[in-house]
């Protein structure tokens, strides 16, 4: 007989913890797995409670393994601390310049049985890409424009947490989101309601963390926000096949994931490796872009394909899977990125490309 997490989370909600509450209710649940009959997790307490825990920690390991399928319980109890040279945790602020911190981002995750939906949130769609500068976050803050001046309910999501750019890119530099304590106030540009962990940092500054920490931030950005009724949340997640893709797809209801790739070869090696990792994590590709697709000289009019053209397309096709269209290379885009005003929200061919990637995803009920 196997041990499923849901019936080790059962087992410890019944053991009551000093002050009130249980050890899940309190929160005290951190890095919780469940493999092979081996059941480990840490209690984290606050400096002063870790001492009197340890009754806890022994009607725990007693508790759990008593239940059929534990071989082995191993249970650490700490409580935090920041080493010399870590970075300290994000806060989000209620106040003023001088207010004191309110929230805190970047903890360890909660427990969660699975995949849960974002309240008020109809869909979830993630923009991946296996690897990085293929212009994933350029094309993510211009489809969420897009959508919007298509009269969608548009939320962006910035999960790149190691290099935030769509503060910038959105041109909401140097403002801060505010928090009643227990939820978090995002911003709002170009008709898109957006939340980045760059808006609670100083723009340069480094985020030093490890895994368990981005899952908690991931996780808190996706349910302490008040993201409000929105059609479609726009997730722009890291490069790679990381720790915050993995547990978006185990944290939130993802409707589905766009890939973004340039077509040279060696972006598409990576491209697959994107699409694999979402198959594993049984969520729906919904289809590829080509960005960086053509190259149109301004003074002559000469068309070139610096990076190849059409590779995207033929891997879509050889996949099975819907091409959504091509994003141009141009040097307006870039300048419209780094002045803090998407491209899409004017006029142009650029932006029209933008459009009608808005209007596939509209007509095919994706977003």
């Amino acid at each position: 007989m196997t041990i499923s997490r849901e019936r080790v989370l059962e087992e410890l909600a019944r053991i009551a913890v000093p002050g009130g509450g249980n050890l899940v209710s309190a929160d005290l649940v951190r890095a919780l797995s469940v493999e092979s009959g081996v059941v480990r997790f840490v209690i984290e307490a606050a400096d002063a409670a870790a001492r009197s825990l340890g009754p806890v920690e022994a009607e725990a390991q007693r508790a759990l393994s008593a239940l059929p399928g534990v071989e082995k319980v191993q249970i650490v109890t700490t409580a935090p601390t920041v080493p010399r040279g870590a970075a300290p945790q994000v806060t989000a602020r209620s106040g003023g310049e001088g207010a004191p911190p309110s929230l805190k981002i970047g903890r360890h995750p909660t427990p969660q049985a699975g995949p849960a939906p974002v309240s008020g949130v109809a869909r979830i769609l993630a923009i991946g890409s296996g690897k990085g500068g293929v212009g994933k976050s350029t094309l993510t803050s211009n489809l969420a424009v897009a959508l919007a001046r298509k009269g969608r309910r548009v939320g962006l999501l910035d999960a790149d947490i190691y290099g935030p750019s769509q503060p910038r890119m959105l041109g909401l530099t140097g403002q801060r989101p505010t928090s009643d304590g227990q939820m978090i106030e995002p911003l709002h540009a170009h008709g898109v309601t957006v939340m980045s962990l760059g808006l609670m940092m100083k723009e340069g500054e480094a985020v030093v963390w490890r895994g368990p920490m981005l899952m908690g931030a991931l996780q808190q950005m996706l349910n302490q926000v008040k993201w409000g009724e929105l059609d479609v949340l726009l997730v722009d997640l890291p490069p790679g096949t990381g720790d915050v893709q993995l547990s978006l797809c185990q944290k939130a209801q993802v409707s589905g994931a766009i890939i973004v790739s340039t077509p040279q070869d060696v972006a598409l090696i990576d491209a697959r490796r994107a699409i694999d990792m979402f198959d594993k994590l049984k969520t729906p590709v919904l289809g590829l872009v080509e960005n960086m697709s053509t190259y149109i000289c301004p003074n002559c009019g000469h068309e070139a394909h610096l990076f190849g053209h059409g590779g995207v397309a033929a891997e879509a096709a050889a996949l099975g899977l819907p091409f959504l269209g091509e994003i141009p290379l141009n040097l307006d885009l870039r300048l419209s990125g780094d002045a803090g005003t998407p491209i899409a929200a004017g006029d142009g061919p650029v932006a029209q490309s933008f459009a009608r990637l808005a209007e596939r995803l509209i007509d095919g009920g994706m977003a």
